[in-house]
């Protein structure tokens, strides 16, 4: 699947976004506007101007809106989760060339909130996976104690978990102790 840089760089925000939400082992990552900046500078947004409480709070609730994406049982349910969060965004798609990269589309307005920029780029990156009928490559890990979401971009759809680093080798490594220990018995 050919996905134009752009589109990564909106996946790789909606990801992390989606991942900073708290969870049983995990403290909320965007507790406050400051987390916001470093988010926003992490992800070199452009133009998000000064940040506020009210930022914070659509940015978590376009949060929530993005998780259910990933939780989608089927392509119509998420298809129409995104159809809500890219209408509700007032998506204005526009040619830009900035900050040294080449021709790409930004689908927010100008001068959009950062929630509203977030729900129409990375809404839009979400909408090209249903459109290719690759919806089932929005996951979350299997690893038992993560559940943390990715987009398995394997040329095989294989991927299972959001890091083969820490929970597919702590999952391996698990595996293969209790396997010894069954042998050694």
């Amino acid at each position: 699947m050919l996905i134009p840089h752009d589109t990564r760089i909106a996946l790789d925000a909606v990801v992390d976004l989606v991942n900073t939400e708290p969870a049983d082992d995990r403290d909320e990552a965007l507790p406050d506007v400051a987390a916001l900046y470093a988010f926003a500078d992490r992800h070199s947004m452009s133009g998000v101007g000064t940040l506020g409480p009210k930022d914070l709070q659509a940015v978590h609730g376009a949060r929530r809106q993005f998780a259910g994406i990933f939780a989608a049982p089927d392509s119509r349910t998420a298809a129409g989760l995104i159809n809500e969060l890219v209408a509700a965004a007032g998506t204005t798609p526009q040619l830009t060339d900035h900050d040294g990269y080449d021709w790409h589309v930004h689908y927010f307005a100008p001068g959009a909130s950062i929630a509203d920029h977030l729900a129409a780029d990375c809404g839009m990156a979400l909408a090209f996976f249903v459109v290719a009928g690759e919806r089932d490559r929005l996951r979350r890990c299997e690893a038992p104690d993560c559940g943390r979401a990715f987009v398995d971009l394997s040329r095989n759809r294989s991927r299972r978990y959001c890091d083969s680093r820490t929970c597919g080798n702590r999952l391996h490594v698990a595996a293969y102790r209790a396997r010894r220990r069954e042998a050694a018995r």
